[in-house]
């Protein structure tokens, strides 16, 4: 409660601007509701005002919402949490509360959105069909059903579905008699950070395969170490690897792991990578709804390390690669950049597109790519020498320096734009930034980021010192 009271916006919303508000504002005003119900609050004024500011600013996100982000399960997120918001507000009159003015009023959900998909799978877990791989991530928009999911079990280190949230749903209550190794992850976790969880953990792979392959990328030596290769290979099989326990297997997460060992001199066939090839490039899970640059770009990073092997024209890696690199292409915006449904920043995503085409061979259309996102990352770079969506950030400076670097545009409007966002980068303190990431939230994978920071200083120090003018 005290983290909420203290992270509530001027506006009475919570979380990022525009759309990003949503999510984090229907929680934290369930979560409000809850305590004011359950009379356990750390102050029961603060909280009802809270409460109330944060419903005034839901009715105007909902009656007129921002364009909402494309992140997981938002079509069930938002009306599993409108739903428990509502059932709240008719038992207000029950709170001795400042909020009681609500008590005659109920939420709608935003325009276009609907109740279908949320009471299928209502529907599906009810009748006691086990619950798709997908789903368990998301576990906590069934809470009254969560406990008794058909085929729902924690995994080491006692997670449902990488999420402490959809862990908390499973387990219902800390006294559930096979809820022992769950309560201590929970309580691990919240342990570690402090009081506030992440909506995912462990990302093991995840956080070690990007590392890794950032820094390979930018000629950073990293030591192949047995554990560090363990842990990469220990889930890779013929579906892929996911991200972290209880979640599916994913073609970004493997294709960056299979470029990551094989950087690390221990590469591993990417034939697993095929379970996602689609008509249009390759998903990032099977049934996926939309496309992914950024996937489809990680993947054309681990085919391409295996055409120099497999030469043939008519390969199936060398058609594979054809076809990304169209696909990247085409789907370039008119100003250069690409957008992805993975982040929330365009720099991310033009970062991850254009080191991808950087290594292919070059052709008029991978030239034409390189160029137009060069000119579109020098005309967004800000006064202090940094880039960012809605400030300047050492992430998003750290994708645009990358980008510009993979480019191989050496122009002095070019060399100057890299030295700034170095100075930038240099005066930092490396954090990052606010969350950027895409999930049911937006989250920070830290490590991850500080890795892009380092990446791109090192490549921008590399760069000037290797210029006469900048000796």
């Amino acid at each position: 409660m005290r983290y909420l009271l203290d992270t509530q916006r001027a506006d009475g919303g919570w979380g990022p601007p525009g759309g990003y508000a949503l999510i984090p504002t229907l929680s934290a005003v369930e979560a409000l509701l809850s305590a004011l119900r359950s009379q356990q609050s750390v102050s029961t004024v603060a909280v009802a005002r809270a409460a109330d500011r944060g419903l005034d600013t839901l009715t105007v996100l909902l009656r007129d919402p921002a364009p909402l982000p494309d992140t997981p399960a938002i079509d069930l997120i938002v009306p599993a949490l409108i739903d428990s918001l509502n059932q709240h507000l008719g038992h207000l009159a029950e709170m001795p509360t400042s909020a009681r003015r609500w008590q005659d009023r109920r939420l709608s959900l935003p325009p276009g959105m609907t109740h279908d998909r949320l009471s299928a799978v209502r529907r599906l877990v009810a009748a006691g069909a086990p619950v798709p791989a997908k789903l368990w991530h998301a576990l906590e928009v069934l809470p009254d059903l969560a406990p008794k999911a058909s085929g729902v079990a924690p995994l080491p280190p006692g997670t449902v579905g990488a999420s402490p949230a959809a862990t908390a749903a499973w387990l219902g209550t800390p006294c559930r008699p096979d809820g022992r190794q769950a309560v201590a992850h929970l309580e691990d976790v919240v342990s570690r950070y402090g009081g506030p969880v992440p909506c995912t953990t462990p990302i093991t792979v995840f956080e070690r395969a990007w590392v890794t392959a950032t820094l390979a990328k930018a000629g950073i030596h990293v030591t192949a170490s047995p554990s560090l290769i363990g842990s990469l290979t220990a889930h890779l099989g013929p579906a892929g690897t996911p991200t972290g326990p209880g979640l599916p297997a994913d073609a970004d997460t493997t294709s960056v792991t299979l470029f990551a060992l094989d950087r690390l001199g221990a590469p591993v066939s990417p034939d697993c990578l095929f379970h996602f090839e689609t008509d249009e490039g390759f998903c990032t899970w099977p049934g996926e709804d939309g496309f992914s640059v950024t996937t489809n770009a990680h993947v054309l990073d681990a085919l391409w390390q295996h055409t120099a092997i497999h030469r043939r024209p008519d390969h199936r890696y060398r058609i594979a690669v054809d076809r990304l690199v169209a696909a990247l292409h085409e789907r370039q915006d008119a100003e250069g950049s690409w957008s992805d449904r993975w982040h929330a920043s365009h720099h991310y995503a033009t970062a991850c597109c254009t080191t991808a085409l950087a290594e292919v061979d070059p052709s008029p259309a991978v030239n034409a790519s390189l160029t137009a996102a060069a000119d579109w990352v020098l005309a967004t770079q800000r006064a202090d020498g940094s880039w960012g969506t809605w400030d300047g950030t050492a992430e998003e400076t750290a994708y645009a320096v990358q980008t510009l670097i993979a480019s191989g545009q050496r122009s002095p409007a070019v060399v100057e734009a890299v030295r700034r966002g170095h100075t930038y980068l240099r005066h930092g303190d490396g954090r990052g930034g606010p969350a950027l990431w895409h999930d049911k939230d937006l989250y920070q994978p830290s490590l991850i980021v500080r890795a892009a920071v380092i990446a791109a200083q090192h490549q921008a120090r590399s760069l000037l010192d290797s210029l006469p003018q900048c000796a």
